[in-house]
């Protein structure tokens, strides 16, 4: 990574060890003393400015740390100096930030700065009002065992075609028209998962013990409460996740399985089966956008520059600085993510591209992340440079939506058209997903003593509830374990229905987009430029979008989807020979 500071520093040191606690005791020291010296809110304003310079470098120093041991988890030396980071020096930086945080909300001017602080101020109260010092090495613990999943998942590896393949490369079998094979691959995989699945439960245990410990140590009843204090949910409660599980129930879940019922008809299976959900309905080939990671940032490079000359220019900018690990392989870590070196100001955008459609969607999505990022570089409080997670996921499934009319980059007309429709199939199809995740999550934690074969039986339930028709006799394990795989019950405990509040609001980005393109890009940008600076109703309303997820906002959007596919698929029909 080719990165300098966005700024360059006036208060921290150029040169400074961020990883030694000795080193960074005197900076602390230094900004207690100066918080202390503050006497109006101007220079309160201006101490600020010294503590996010510093709370910059700490987290690029912490992502770059990440970054590093998920890119390589097989690295001993990189997962050293990952444990380091949080067995060592998060827990010493913890109390030092409260300290100062504790000072800020109690400092005489802290209300009289200017109404611009108002989300902080809100922000730092609750931070303050949460921070339990004992708690601070059970975060630790659970860092650790957060990482320990990560290796285990990542050292997944299955012998097929003859060679060791990651699950991530294997999964392009399973879009093969060869059933047999899909099959073949499907168990490969699943079986991988539960060699492991001891491990994991062990693992879940741990964690749930220490989040229940955390919680209560708060004062809160359950973790749940806790959660969403944590991730200041100010805006939306446990009951309209609730309520939002129940809508989607009733509004998603009925397209959902009749566009399964379409699928099983066309591929003329009996019963449908789970190495039949992502092979094309019409039994077509697998799409193949890309050869290798240079004609994949080539080509997204273009779709960007058609889209929009500052999308464009934003995209380019992390292939120069050497920003991209797209490439499954090895020992990298699962899944996909963006993250911001905060001092450089500067996105990384991390996946594991095997050269399937769903690579596309991933890397439009964590695009949309980077211009995020990029757009609120400038906002002068280090806090503010970040948002609230429902409208993150709001920049990235947006870019998602507006770029699919010009997915004739990567293919022919014909299968950008197949594309798209495995694109608004593949949301209709996560939004019963993100519920079970999300309906799963509510009753571990409010139900935190329960056995491991009634936490089986309740995810089954859930599968049951807002699941599709595919049959899964024979594998009962295998669907009883299926949450292992979501790495978000693990890593993130509560972080999912984020992406379902903001797949709404992507949703309502899209019509947008399809009526005037570059006004949609223009109230995109305009939404993300301001950072995490109002709160998340203001940033949904300056992007043009509605925060609501009642069935009143759901339907109509659902409805919208539903013709479009109807369309996509009566052109796709029309090219199809009769059998």
């Amino acid at each position: 990574m080719k990165v300098q500071p966005f700024l360059a520093r006036t208060f921290l040191p150029p040169q400074i060890d961020l990883m030694d606690p000795a080193a960074l005791a005197p900076v602390f020291e230094q900004l207690e003393s100066r918080l202390t010296g503050a006497a109006d809110a101007a220079a309160l304003e201006t101490w600020l400015d010294a503590y996010s310079e510093v709370n910059a470098a700490i987290s690029e120093n912490s992502a770059r740390t990440y970054i590093a041991m998920t890119c390589q988890t097989d690295d001993p030396e990189k997962e050293k100096t990952y444990l380091h980071l949080v067995e060592k020096v998060d827990p010493w930086l913890k109390p030092q930030q409260f300290a100062l945080q504790q000072k800020l909300v109690t400092h005489p001017a802290f209300d009289a700065m200017p109404a611009y602080y108002d989300v902080f101020r809100r922000s730092v109260r609750n931070h303050v009002s949460l921070y339990r010092e004992a708690n601070v090495p059970r975060e630790t613990e659970e860092a650790r065992l957060c990482q320990q999943y990560q290796k285990i998942i990542g050292a997944m590896m299955v012998i097929f075609d003859g060679k060791e393949q990651t699950l991530a490369q294997l999964g392009r079998v399973l879009q093969e028209t060869d059933r047999a094979r899909r099959q073949q691959a499907w168990e490969l995989i699943a079986q991988r998962r539960l060699e492991d699945r001891d491990k994991l439960e062990d693992i879940f245990d741990e964690l749930l013990n220490l989040r229940g410990e955390i919680a209560r140590e708060a004062g809160f009843a359950d973790y749940r409460a806790y959660a969403f204090a944590v991730n200041e949910r100010f805006d939306y409660s446990p009951e309209d996740c609730v309520r939002f599980q129940e809508t989607i129930e009733q509004s998603i879940v009925p397209l959902a399985r009749s566009l399964q019922r379409d699928r099983q008809t066309k591929l003329g299976v009996d019963p449908l089966r789970p190495w039949d959900l992502a092979v094309d309905p019409e039994n077509k080939p697998p799409l193949q956008p890309f050869a290798n990671a240079e004609e994949f940032v080539a080509k997204s490079q273009t779709i960007f520059n058609r889209l929009d000359a500052r999308l464009g220019q934003s995209f380019s900018l992390l292939g120069a600085h050497g920003l991209l690990d797209l490439e499954s392989r090895k020992g990298k870590a699962p899944g996909g993510y963006q993250s911001t070196l905060e001092e450089s100001r500067l996105p990384f955008i991390f996946m594991n591209a095997v050269g399937v459609q769903g690579d596309v969607v991933t890397l439009l999505h964590e695009a949309g992340h980077a211009f995020h990022a990029l757009a609120a570089r400038e906002q002068r409080l280090g806090g503010y440079r970040g948002s609230p997670i429902e409208f993150c996921e709001v920049a990235s499934m947006s870019m998602e939506l507006m770029a699919a009319p010009h997915l004739e980059e990567f293919y022919s007309t014909n299968d950008a058209n197949r594309a798209r429709r495995q694109h608004l199939e593949g949301i209709i199809a996560f939004f019963p997903w993100m519920a079970t995740v999300d309906a799963f999550q509510h009753w571990l934690y409010t139900h935190p003593n329960h056995p491991r074969d009634e936490r089986r039986a309740h995810w089954l339930s859930l599968m049951d509830r807002f699941g599709g028709i595919e049959e899964y006799a024979g594998y009962e394990d295998i669907r009883g374990y299926a949450w292992h795989r979501q790495l978000h019950i693990f890593l993130h405990a509560f972080y999912y229905v984020e992406y379902g509040i903001a797949q709404l609001g992507a949703l309502q980005m899209w019509r947008h987009a399809r009526q005037d393109p570059a006004k949609a890009v223009d109230l995109y940008l305009n939404g993300l430029s301001l950072g995490g600076s109002k709160p998340l109703p203001e940033l949904f309303s300056a992007a043009g979008l509605k925060f609501d997820f009642s069935e009143e906002t759901i339907q109509p959007l659902v409805d919208d989807v539903g013709a479009v596919l109807a369309e996509l698929a009566s052109q796709v029909d029309r090219l199809v020979p009769s059998r």
